[in-house]
This record gives C-alpha cells, structure tokens and sequence, in this order.
C-alpha cells in the first residue's frame, strides 16, 4: 500500500464509535479514522463543505443505518447517486439484522451488510474481520 488509508466513519453512538476507532488503530494497517455522527456530517465531509473542506476522499465509508438528522440509507441513496462518490465502498455497519433493511440497502448500493454483535468480544472480532478483508485484501479505486 502506498498510501495511507482513509476511512470515514459514520456513527452516532459514541461508544461503537470509539470502540471502533480504536480497534481499526490498533490494527497492523496505517489507517486514518475521521469520525462524524450523522448524516448530514458524513455528506458534508464527503462533498467537502463547511466545514471539511480540507477533507480526504475516504477509501472506504463505515456506516450506521439509524442516525438522527439523516439516515444511513438517505447518505447511501445520495452517495450512490452522486457520480464523484459512488465508487467509494460503503459498510453497512448497523444492529438492525431485519431482512427488509438488508434489502433495502444492498438494493441502494451497499457493497457490505454487517450486523453489530452484542458483547465486546464479538464486537472486537467483527472490527478485526472488517479490517483484515476491507482493508487488508481489497482494491480500492483511486482517490
């Protein structure tokens, strides 16, 4: 890899948020982490408006799905619809496991589905398989 990678993470439980973060910097990648709590943020950072106009192009976007303000599925629809940033990969990473959200997102043009797992063991284990996969093994289109 010759360059760092960037990730956005979109999440608005502080706890998941910071759990998150910390084990994706404990990892063996160098990984750059920048984190907004919603919706709106994550749009704004990915179109570079007030205030992150001095943001990086994420490689990749880990995503709730139930934010306040803006759904995960409303900044999917409009990543995917927009032609500057629909080839950045996006994670589903939520707690809902029900079948029509499932659907629904992969049908809006996620690239994964993932469902939070209770308890920090698993939590912990599914951070590392993100990482080792999404980070680890896949291409990514250039910035």
């Amino acid at each position: 890899m010759d360059h760092r990678l960037e990730v956005l993470l979109v999440e608005d439980d502080p706890a998941d948020a910071e759990l998150t973060r910390r084990m994706l910097e404990q990892g063996n990648l160098d990984v750059n982490i920048q984190t907004v709590t919603d919706g709106v943020k994550a749009m704004a950072y990915l179109r570079r408006e007030t205030p992150y106009f001095d943001a990086t192009r994420p490689d990749l976007v880990l995503l709730d799905l139930n934010m306040p303000r803006k759904d995960g599925r409303e900044v999917l629809k409009e990543v995917k619809a927009d032609p500057g940033l629909k080839t950045i990969p996006i994670v589903v990473v939520t707690t809902s496991s029900a079948d029509e959200d499932i659907v629904k997102t992969y049908g809006l043009g996620c690239n994964c589905y993932v469902t939070k797992p209770v308890g920090l063991d698993q939590f912990s284990k599914m951070v590392r398989t993100i990482e080792e996969f999404w980070l680890g093994i896949v291409k990514f289109p250039p910035r």
